[in-house]
């Protein structure tokens, strides 16, 4: 039987023992002591399995509807026209089927590419923008198909929902690495790194080492991730068994991903999931990975060091960490080099 297709029961139950909801309503709604309550749920569940629900997040159901009804409208276009815009150096455009494969990855060997297609979005910078005037990397420019009206504003609509409330999760964070709520928030900001990622997934052909995403973990701060009805998603436990959350309406399920591992010392669980599609019908998800500026130090967090536990990272300019993941990973960027850049923002 193909790895995790051999999983533990999916009832909710089975799930919710594992994966907790937590309430977002409270620390939103400013009520007191509710931002140290919420830090602490979420370093019990990055401590422990490094996945959580979050609900009544604030961003509306129309939102994120109206995100699926633009990715399909996408992905429904003639390759031709989708390849118009293929994938950059800043990770930006339309990543074609079996053109990714998860070599960066500890937690499994990738023999084949994954079977999904996806289309990335940033900020949408215009040409006055300070950093596509000085062409600075990592900071590019968005790409919008010329025959789908309305898709721009569709999209970005979500993004922006969905980037306000990666920012308002930054301080609960900085609180749960045992910090001051206020000690991410240089590296959040001047435009923070945030991707936006459309993913279809036909349903897996599954001949030997086949996924539509081979088991990886993400290399974001953290994600936040958005499903439809077509289940595929399966995350592996602490326990080594695969755990296929299942979905949970009013709900984002958000993951750390290996910049929060790093700044936790270990503490924290950048958690291995992968995908495969049963069945007969397509999978559509939106993922949102949201992590500092690139142009910022990870480093590990004061408060995880101590004479028994002593760094086991050295600072590292994100970008460079980006580059080195973006050409271990995608096809297109296999004859980029990784070169260390000079930090433009500290």
């Amino acid at each position: 039987m193909h790895l995790f297709q051999e999983q533990a029961a999916s009832d909710m139950d089975a799930a919710l023992a594992q994966i907790p909801i937590l309430d977002l309503g409270p620390y939103l709604a400013g009520k007191n002591g509710a931002l140290d309550a919420l830090a602490g749920e979420i370093k019990d569940a990055c401590a422990r399995v490094g996945f959580f629900y979050i609900s009544n997040h604030g961003v509306p159901e129309d939102l994120i509807t109206g995100a699926f009804a633009q990715s399909k409208r996408f992905h429904a276009l003639p390759l031709e026209v989708k390849n118009r815009h293929p994938l950059d150096a800043a990770n930006i455009g339309y990543m074609a089927m079996n053109t990714s494969m998860q070599a960066h990855s500890t937690v499994h060997k990738a023999t084949t590419p994954n079977q999904n297609e996806s289309f990335f979005v940033t900020h949408d910078r215009p040409d006055d923008h300070p950093d596509v005037l000085k062409g600075t990397p990592l900071r590019g420019q968005n790409y919008w198909p010329d025959d789908l009206p309305g898709f721009r504003d569709g999209v970005m609509a979500y993004f922006q929902a969905v980037n306000a409330l990666g920012h308002s999760l930054v301080p609960p964070f900085a609180r749960a690495l045992g910090m001051a709520a206020d000690y991410l928030d240089v590296d959040f900001a001047d435009e923070n790194n945030a991707t936006l990622r459309m993913l279809h997934y036909p349903p897996t052909e599954v001949v030997d080492n086949d996924f539509g995403t081979a088991p990886h973990t993400d290399n974001s701060f953290m994600t936040i991730l958005a499903r439809m009805e077509v289940p595929g998603l399966a995350i592996r436990l602490p326990s080594g068994e695969w755990l296929p959350p299942p979905l949970i309406p009013g709900t984002f399920l958000v993951n750390i991903g290996n910049m929060a591992r790093r700044m936790s010392n270990d503490n924290f669980l950048s958690t291995p999931h992968g995908v495969i599609v049963d069945g007969n019908m397509d999978r559509y998800s939106i993922a949102y990975f949201h992590s500092p500026n690139p142009y910022r130090m990870i480093r590990v967090a004061p408060s995880c060091i101590d004479d028994d536990s002593p760094a086991k990272y050295e600072p590292r300019l994100y970008a460079d960490l980006m580059k080195e993941f973006y050409s271990a990973n995608y096809f297109h960027q296999k004859d980029h080099k990784t070169v260390e850049m000079k930090n433009q923002y500290d």
